[in-house]
Formats: structure tokens, C-alpha cells, sequence
């Protein structure tokens, strides 16, 4: 039998045969390859990006608080994250991310073909060294992508990487995707972006950073937890020095060079930051919800509402840096002096053991008989927490009685307020009920700018904030001035003379305020010597001529919005108010009888820059000027000779002020507010609770508990020669003033005449008993509220 034949022509069409499966397989997979990215890229393997996404991927960034001085003075964010500009990179620095990361980066246009390869490679045979994605393409997988958690899931992402990294370089300059991979990228500690990472661990921008600090900031990219500088610094320090051998091998830098930065030490000058913040908190925490608010009420282009944790909101304030910071010094200083105080005044007693005894059931007993005690275990947090998980009432006792690790405030430690101990809850609670707080304030009286804002003693144990408008307490003596505004307003002069006598309410069921002491009863004085020694009798007059329901209504004119009742008692400020109220209030007697309201937000940009609203002052007049500058100069009595004379006997302050202290029933509320031309500040001192408080009036009156960070503030601002607040500024007499206040020329030193043995009838009218010895002269210089 024959064999087939193998001639030539038979050989070469078997090879022509073989040519076109060949060239037809390759056809095929190159179609299936080019119709597969096809799909991939219109959504096969999962949605990917649209065009206006990549031109303006979503990254969440932080929202920056700015003062008006232009310093960064908070955040909002749920990553820590702002954007830079790449003309803010430093040369070394893009260079070591390219040496180490992609070294090819300005040869591809998103995929590294030849890493790529490498790494189907390493994939196969069970290798995961990495090196395989370019840095567009660990941009789109930081844009776009959450990592996925399954091997398939893996390889599906690296598809997509791939058409997003394609599309990127299309849309972008090389700088461009550098600076954007730059500012997405985490670097542990909640620094999120370049940005944030200088600042975090090296307390700088990134235009500052030194080559050796930002070869350790590119070297952490590769594992930022396994290569954090504050857990690990060793490794940290020897990644950094990989990625400066990474600049001497692709000749960035010389031998040298890189050998004498290899022997550098970190450097670090750590700046944590988190999202409560460390500088004005209070003031912070006022301006988020402000932020939230108004976010509700404005919406982007696309119609989506701002979000302030992820938009990038810029927003700036009117929040003076330095007056902020002699603010919290202020406040540090004097309460922690004051605290020491009380806590003597109070030695081997509790503030609360005179109080009546709680009515208790027989499960009860554990708490002590203390209603003040009482109440707060039974609306602490912990108590509430465990009745709501049906614990038993045994087992409540037994936590609350049981001794645990906690940490809380303390003013012993200079440099830490916290205090590391082992006590029972229950005894925590008693242990921070003692302590005093403040709310301290301070605005610009002619734009209601919000200077300064210090709500409380420590905001990381003490969060609410005794500034805001929600936070009022009795504002006693404090608010005497409005009584006396409307009594000039009718045209009383400061210098008409008024009996310091009983006063009774007949229809008020015959209420009759009493003096804190004895000094110059029964005596004739002047409005301005009532008002400058406080004296309760004296204003209880006015309020007799004027009526309550025009006292409300100025209030109202000067920004007061607590509610008051038209009752005599509020002219010894029987009822509640806040700190920025009262400020606000004041303000207008600087202001030449223009209220403007407080503010706090100055304008509100979008990252880009661009304004969406700026904000503007409110202002109404509530009285004349000629009324506001005599108020001006009946309060600059209290401070040159009435109760707060200590501003300059003790303080040595010289310059034109004027205020008032205020005091409340059983020393429970200490108040001062101070009016110089350009700043208007007042300050509230007491304790949680109203039985918190001093028994003496000497130290609890407020001149001892709140004048004194008034003082200490202002003593600060006036050595600051930069803020251009100086002792020489002076209140503005109006040209034409015609309401007479030079009482001296009158009445002599200290405004006042004998009317001994007087009384008031029921129409205010004096009734003098002739037949009664003369008083004692006074001592001015021994006298408090």
C-alpha cells in the first residue's frame, strides 16, 4: 500500500494553514481582549466612573475653620483630609514617591505593561510582593474603588483599574494625578492627604518639607500602620532610608547627600489632631452646629445638600486667635486658683451636706441621703445604661461602690489635666460635682464679632458650654443697668439723688429687696453711686418709677431673649440669662445705643475657594447715643470706686472702663462684664449646681469668682501691642450731650447725703423723720455687693 505523498507544495500549504489559524487566534484574542476592556469600561464587571466623576473624583475632605486672623483653628471631618497644590510638592519629595513607587511613571499612560506582566507572574505562583500597580492606578483604586475581599473580586478590580487609570491620564497632566494621588492616600493617625500628614508629624506644610521627611512620609505609603513613625519609629526610619537610597540609585541625589540624610534622626514634632480640637473647643463645637444648620438650608449644584465632614468647606469666623488664646489663659489661671480656694473654704465638708434629704425607698439607701447626690446617679449616664439592659438594682450598687480605673480632671497637674486614679463611680460623681466652671465671652461691641469664646473649665471632661444661648443662669446684680437705662431714657439725670430706703411692692405681695449690707442706709445718693456700689434699695426705687414692662421692653431692644416676667424682681435680675446675651446687651452702651447682634460666621467658601454666602451684622438701635454714653459713664463708677475697684487697686489697669459685677442669692452665681471701646467682654463663675457655691460673699460675690478673668484677659490684651487695643482708647462723648454727669460738683466725693430715719410711700415719695441722728460716714473703700 502506498503513502500519501509529502511533496514541497503539500508541506507549504500546511504551514500557510497553520499561519492563518495562527494569525486568526491572535485576531480572536486580541477582539476578545479589546471587546472585553469594552465591556468592562461600560459597566460588565460593575459601574465604573463616569466622565464628570473623573474630572471631579469624590474624596471626602475636611471642613476648615479659619479666624479672622486667617489661622487655621479647626476641623470638621470624617478623614483628615484638605488638598494641596502640586506647586505646594516638594521637588525630592515627588521625586522619592516616583523612584520608589513607579519608576516608569512618566513613560506609561497608566499601565506599566512590564509590571503588569511581573506581577501575573508572582500572582500564579503564589507570590504577593505588589509592584505591580502603577501610581494612576493606585489613584483609581483610592477614587474609586473599596478594596475587595475575595481573589476573584481582586482580579476584577485590576480590570477595572486598568480603564480607570487610562481614562485618568487622559483627563489629567502628570503633576495633576500625582498631586491628586497625593492628597487620597492615608498616612495613618487620621491623617489622610499630604496636607494633613506634614502637619501631623512634623507640625509643618508640605512646600516645608525637608528631603529626609518626606522620604519617610512616601516610605509609609507602602503599609502605613506597619511603618508609623509613633508605634514603630525604627521601621519607619529604616523605610525612609530605602526610599532615599531609591533617589541615589536613579541619580536624584548624590552618595553623599543621601548618606549624610540616612543619618538623620525622624524629627518628628508630632500635631495630632481630632475632630473635637485642642484650641477653642467650645467655640467649635458652636460653630458645627451653625455649620449644620445652615448646610440644611443651601444646596450644591447638583441639588445634594452640604455636607461639612466631607465637602471641604472653608468656613471663616471672626474668632481672634490671640484674644483667644489670653482667653483660655485667663480662664486656666483663675480657675485653678479659685478652685484651690474653694476647695479650702470647703475642707473636711461637702458643699451639698445642708441640703434636705432625699425621700428614699429601702433600695434606695446606697445612694446617701443627699437629694443633690440622688438626682445625679440617678441621671448619670452609667445608671441610665444599665436600667435600660434590666440590671438589677443590687448589681447597680454593686458597680456604682465598686472602685475602677478612670480618668479625670484635675487642676493639680500643670502640664496634663487628667488625673489617672482608682475610684468608684460613685464617688466620681461627687468628686467632679465640686468643681466650679465658667462661661467667658468676648465680642467687638461695634460689629458683634465674636473675639473670644470659652465655655467651660476643660471641654474634654466638661462638654457643655456655659456661653450659648441654652445656658442660663440668674444674672443677679449684672442686670441692674437696664433698670437704670430706662430711667435715664425718661430723663432722670446719674446724678439725681434717690433714697436708699426700704421699698415695698404693695401689689407684689408687698415685696421689699433688702441691701447686702447696711452701707449708706438711710441716705440720699445718686444714680451712679447706686449703681457703682450695687445697692439693691436704690434700683428697687427705680423700678418703682419706671415699671417692669419698660425694663423688658429695652431688654428686648438690646438683645435679650430669655423670657422675663413683668414682675419688680427682675430689676436685681431675678430671672435666667446667658453669657452672650448679657454681653451682647452691654455692647450697646459701647456701641452709642446700637445693638448688633453677636455673629460668629464672617463667610462660607466651597473647596475651590469660591464664596456660597457671606454673612453680615445685624444691627437695630435701642437707645440714643446721649443715654448709652451716660450708662458708659455711670458704670465706669463700679470700676473706679464701686465693687469693681479691684480692676485697678489690684490689677493696676488704667485704662477708661466700665462694668458691672453681679452676685445671686446665696453666692451661687458670680458675674462681671467690662466695657472698654473696642471690646466688650463678661465672664460667668459657679458651680453645676446651685449649692455649689461659697458661703462667704467675699469670695463668692463676682468681684473674687468673675472679675478676675476679665482682668487677667485684658491685662493680656493691653501687653500685646500687635492686637492696636491700647489703654489710651477712649468712648466717644457725644457733641451734643446734654444729660449732666459730673455728680461730684454736686453731691462732693462719693455722691450721696444723709436722710436718716426716711421711708418711701407707696408713690415713691420720701418721707424724712428730722428727729433722727446722722449716720456715720461710709468706708468706700470696704464695700461689696
Amino acid at each position: 500500500m502506498s503513502q500519501p505523498s509529502s511533496s514541497p507544495n503539500n508541506k507549504k500549504q500546511l504551514i500557510q494553514h497553520y499561519n492563518k489559524l495562527m494569525w486568526m487566534g491572535y485576531a480572536a484574542l486580541l477582539g476578545f481582549i479589546v471587546l472585553f476592556f469594552m465591556g468592562v469600561s461600560w459597566g460588565l464587571l460593575g459601574a465604573m466612573p463616569t466622565f464628570t466623576e473623573l474630572e471631579s473624583p469624590k474624596s471626602a475632605l475636611a471642613s476648615e475653620v479659619y479666624g479672622i486672623d486667617g489661622t487655621l483653628i479647626g476641623k470638621f471631618f470624617v478623614e483628615d483630609r484638605t488638598n494641596t497644590n502640586f506647586e505646594e510638592l516638594p521637588k525630592t519629595m515627588v521625586d522619592a514617591l516616583t523612584c520608589t513607587e513607579d519608576v516608569r511613571f512618566y513613560e506609561h499612560s497608566g499601565i506599566d505593561y512590564q509590571g503588569t506582566i511581573s506581577a501575573f507572574t508572582q500572582f500564579f505562583v503564589g507570590s504577593d510582593r505588589g509592584g505591580a500597580s502603577t501610581l494612576t492606578q493606585q489613584l483609581a483604586k483610592n477614587l474609586f474603588h473599596d478594596k475587595p475581599s475575595s481573589t476573584i473580586g481582586r482580579v476584577k478590580q485590576k480590570f477595572k483599574e486598568w480603564i480607570i487609570a487610562i481614562q485618568l491620564e487622559r483627563a489629567y497632566t502628570k503633576e495633576e494625578l500625582i498631586n491628586m494621588y497625593l492628597n487620597t492616600v492615608s498616612f495613618s493617625n487620621n491623617a489622610h492627604g499630604i496636607k494633613s500628614a506634614a502637619r501631623t508629624y512634623f507640625n509643618t506644610s508640605p512646600d516645608s518639607l525637608q528631603l529626609h521627611q518626606g522620604a519617610m512620609l512616601v516610605g509609609m505609603l507602602k503599609a502605613p500602620s506597619y511603618y508609623n513613625p509613633l508605634r514603630h519609629p525604627d521601621r519607619a526610619k529604616s523605610r525612609r532610608n530605602t526610599v532615599i537610597e531609591q533617589l541615589q540609585k536613579y541619580n536624584k541625589i548624590p552618595a553623599d547627600t543621601a548618606l549624610a540624610y540616612k543619618q538623620k534622626a525622624l524629627e518628628l514634632d508630632i500635631n495630632l489632631q481630632d475632630s473635637e480640637g485642642t484650641f477653642a473647643p467650645h467655640f467649635l463645637e458652636y460653630i458645627k452646629q451653625e455649620a449644620k444648620n445652615w448646610a440644611k438650608t443651601v444646596t450644591k449644584v447638583d441639588g445634594e445638600p452640604y455636607d461639612i465632614y466631607r465637602d471641604g468647606l472653608k468656613i471663616y469666623t471672626t474668632l481672634n486667635s490671640p484674644l483667644q488664646k489670653y482667653a483660655e489663659e485667663a480662664v486656666h489661671e483663675h480657675m485653678r486658683d479659685l478652685q484651690k480656694q474653694f476647695d479650702e473654704h470647703w475642707k473636711g465638708k461637702d458643699p451639698w451636706s445642708d441640703l434636705p434629704k432625699a425621700v428614699l425607698g429601702k433600695k434606695d439607701v446606697w445612694y446617701g441621703e443627699n437629694e443633690l447626690i440622688y438626682r445625679a446617679v440617678k441621671n448619670s449616664e452609667r445608671y441610665l445604661e444599665m436600667k435600660a439592659a434590666n440590671v438589677s438594682e443590687t448589681d447597680i450598687k454593686k458597680a456604682f461602690t465598686t472602685p475602677t480605673k478612670m480618668n479625670l480632671f484635675t487642676w493639680k497637674n500643670k502640664n496634663n489635666e487628667q488625673l489617672d486614679t482608682l475610684v468608684s463611680p460613685l464617688d466620681s460623681i461627687k468628686y467632679v460635682k465640686r468643681f466650679l466652671n465658667t462661661g467667658f465671652l468676648a465680642l467687638d461691641p461695634t460689629t458683634g464679632y465674636v473675639l473670644s469664646w470659652v465655655g467651660g473649665i476643660n471641654f474634654k471632661y466638661f462638654k457643655y458650654d456655659n456661653v450659648r444661648i441654652s445656658s442660663k443662669r440668674q444674672a443677679g446684680s449684672t442686670f441692674k443697668p437696664f433698670t437704670y437705662a430706662v430711667a435715664i431714657q425718661n430723663g432722670w439725670s446719674p446724678c439725681r439723688m434717690v433714697p436708699n430706703l426700704p421699698v415695698v411692692f404693695e401689689e407684689y405681695q408687698n415685696w421689699s429687696p433688702q441691701n447686702a449690707s447696711g452701707f449708706m442706709s438711710g441716705s440720699m445718693v445718686s444714680l451712679k453711686t447706686g449703681l457703682a456700689y450695687s445697692i439693691n434699695r436704690v434700683t428697687a426705687y427705680l423700678m418703682k418709677q419706671v415699671g417692669p414692662e419698660s425694663v423688658i421692653d429695652l431688654a428686648r431692644r438690646m438683645g435679650v431673649e430669655s423670657p422675663m416676667k413683668p414682675v419688680p424682681s427682675i430689676c436685681l435680675g431675678s430671672m435666667d440669662m446667658s453669657v452672650v446675651e448679657m454681653v451682647g446687651a452691654y455692647g450697646t452702651f459701647a456701641n452709642r445705643g446700637f445693638y448688633a447682634k453677636p455673629m460668629a460666621i464672617l463667610r462660607i467658601e466651597d473647596k475651590n475657594g469660591n464664596v456660597i454666602q457671606n454673612f453680615t451684622t445685624t444691627k437695630a438701635e435701642a437707645m440714643s447715643e446721649q443715654v448709652a454714653y451716660a450708662m458708659v459713664s455711670m458704670l465706669k463708677g463700679v470700676v473706679d470706686f464701686g465693687t469693681a475697684k479691684r480692676i485697678r487697686s489690684t490689677y493696676g489697669l488704667r485704662a477708661e472702663i466700665a462694668g458691672k459685677t453681679g452676685t445671686t442669692n446665696d453666692n451661687s452665681d458670680g458675674w462681671f462684664i467690662g466695657v472698654v471701646p473696642r471690646i466688650c467682654a463678661g465672664a460667668w463663675v459657679g458651680g453645676d449646681e446651685k449649692s455649689i457655691r461659697f458661703r462667704s460673699t467675699a469670695l463668692g460675690s463676682g468681684s473674687n469668682m468673675a472679675l478676675p478673668i476679665w482682668a487677667k484677659f485684658m491685662s493680656k490684651v493691653y501687653n500685646n501691642k500687635a492686637t492696636s487695643i491700647t489703654q489710651n482708647d477712649r468712648f466717644i462723648r457725644p457733641v451734643d450731650m446734654n444729660i449732666e454727669l459730673d455728680c461730684y460738683k454736686y453731691t462732693g466725693v462719693g455722691g450721696y447725703t444723709s436722710v436718716v430715719g426716711a421711708t418711701v410711700d407707696s408713690a415713691g415719695n420720701v418721707i424724712v423723720d428730722t428727729t433722727k441722728q446722722a449716720p456715720k460716714e461710709f468706708d468706700y473703700n470696704n464695700q461689696s455687693e
